[in-house]
């Protein structure tokens, strides 16, 4: 039997990178999905529930996962483009990309960083090559390659030492343990406010949301959880953050595999998730926790989920309160949970159930049942 399609482990720049996407969802329409499909299937969702949950077609989301595999994060950007032949070879063109993305210092250059004018003036004067290339076919090249004007950053990159072991323990319940493998974390704060967000409308017609300057409710927490196997999403808002609330939200992981057989939760190392009281219960529950590594909550399966739960229950609305506003979340969790379960998916989960009450019954000298198709 073939490998199922997936991406390959993500390094903590790319995982970092998906989920600003996925979480702020302020791009265009294709990286946005195309992102949500590779942390998907880096949180362990098979090709069918991805291709349901962004509602593409099943070799478009192994197309995109086989290309990130190939050429990392450019393959957010597709390249569809036709017309004359290039002027340029392949070498000039590396050559002229090498320049762009080195500081002008190192070539001797009094420069902090390049201009279009300044990079076409240098590269006009480089001994032994022949650069024919205008400005905008310049900036045209550059854009074209990945290579665009930007802010310089700060950056970090996770500093657990046990980085690699805990990422391991997370592919290896995944891999294993599909439906015995559940997700956890918080989301927000969503505040009471009108949220910008987009909509169908006629030309020049677009909703209008009113400003506030007053906000007086104060902000919640969504305590999420999603599980693997059966691609469900549940949850809670609570006004806090805390080991209460933590500790509620994995008892009703528990409580949706009430057999007593290992579970395990994937959530992020927070202070608020391995206090003591609940590693203990945890130990004397069957529930093993699986922690992110410092610095890498996009590890967590549950990342790609809170996109969508942004988008249709937060961006372009007015709530006047939080009961409203929960109660529209969770209206859009019972759409999505009823909606976006895939056949195959399903079809295990029957299959599942049946040799749970099949071992059950053979446990009590039963008759075994027949397994469900």
């Amino acid at each position: 039997m073939a490998e199922p399609v997936r991406v390959r482990r993500l390094t903590d720049h790319e995982g970092h990178q998906l989920q600003r996407i996925v979480r702020r969802g302020s791009t265009s329409s294709v990286r946005y999905r195309r992102a949500m499909m590779l942390l998907a299937s880096a949180g362990g969702n098979r090709v069918p529930v991805i291709a349901r949950l962004v509602q593409a077609d099943e070799d478009t989301v192994r197309d995109v996962i086989h290309r990130f595999n190939e050429i990392a994060l450019a393959c957010l950007d597709p390249r569809w483009a036709g017309g004359r032949p290039r002027l340029l070879s392949p070498d000039d063109e590396e050559f002229v990309v090498q320049t762009a993305t080195t500081r002008p210092a190192k070539l001797g250059q009094p420069l902090t960083r390049w201009s279009i004018r300044k990079l076409l003036a240098y590269l006009r004067k480089v001994h032994g090559r022949v650069i024919r290339i205008g400005r905008e076919a310049l900036r045209c090249l550059l854009a074209r390659r990945g290579v665009t004007f930007q802010r310089t950053k700060t950056w970090k990159e996770s500093i657990d030492p046990d980085y690699d072991a805990k990422l391991d323990r997370i592919e290896h319940a995944l891999d294993r343990f599909p439906d015995r493998t559940f997700a956890f974390d918080e989301f927000g704060p969503p505040g009471i406010r009108p949220t910008a967000g987009s909509c169908w409308a006629r030309q020049g017609r677009a909703d209008r949301l009113p400003a506030t300057y007053k906000r007086t409710h104060g902000v919640t927490y969504f305590h999420g959880c999603y599980s693997i196997g059966d691609d469900t999403l549940w949850g809670v808002n609570r006004r806090r953050k805390g080991t209460a609330n933590t500790l509620a939200a994995l008892k009703s992981i528990r409580a949706a595999r009430p057999d007593g057989a290992p579970v395990y939760v994937i959530l992020d190392n927070l202070f608020a998730h391995n206090r003591k009281r609940i590693l203990r219960w945890a130990k004397n529950s069957n529930v093993h926790l699986c922690f992110t590594p410092t610095n890498a909550s996009w590890a967590n399966p549950i990342e790609a989920h809170f996109g969508p739960l942004r988008q249709f229950t937060l961006a372009n609305s007015n709530h006047p309160n939080h009961p409203v506003q929960t109660r529209a979340l969770h209206a859009y969790l019972r759409w999505r949970n009823a909606n976006a379960r895939h056949p195959e998916v399903l079809a295990a989960q029957r299959r599942e159930r049946a040799r749970i009450r099949s071992e059950k019954g053979l446990r009590r000298g039963g008759r075994p049942l027949q397994a469900v198709a």
